[in-house]
């Protein structure tokens, strides 16, 4: 994985695009930050971890810039999202991951909102490419 961005980070310095550019120098900063923190080298898991946390980051601005109108920024951010979503696999569908909280319902057997910590426990051990704020959000549906 490590390999893969160092190798778009060079194919994008050699054709001059340089937003993707931007975009992997900051990733690529991130990386290096979290293998610092972590004092060894990152596996493939954990690459994934700072790419989903740097998706995360850039919807959250999204949503605030979104708020203000500021759609060049929306837009920008729109971009930089897909650029680091090629790092990642195809995120489950909103069908998929109703029917793994089906699954997850049937064994918890959860009765209010105290059992979401349970629930979601369950669940993220069995969902590992979605967006969890979904997730959490079709649960406190489900609970209400």
């Amino acid at each position: 994985m490590n390999e893969k961005i160092a190798n778009d980070l060079k194919e994008a310095m050699k054709s001059g695009d340089k937003f993707k550019l931007s975009v992997l120098r900051m990733l690529k900063s991130a990386l290096q930050l979290e293998k610092i923190n972590q004092r060894e080298d990152l596996t493939d898991d954990k690459i994934m971890a700072v790419i989903k946390k740097q998706v995360k980051i850039r919807k959250d601005s999204m949503e605030e810039f979104q708020k203000y109108n500021k759609n060049d920024e929306v837009t920008k951010l729109e971009k930089e999202i897909a650029i680091l979503n090629t790092y990642l696999p195809a995120e489950m569908s909103e069908e998929e991951i109703i029917k793994v909280i089906d699954e997850v319902f049937n064994i918890v057997n959860p009765t209010s909102m105290k059992d979401m910590g349970k629930v979601m426990k369950e669940l993220n051990a069995k969902i590992t490419n979605a967006d969890m704020s979904l997730v959490s959000k079709l649960v406190k549906e489900r609970l209400n």
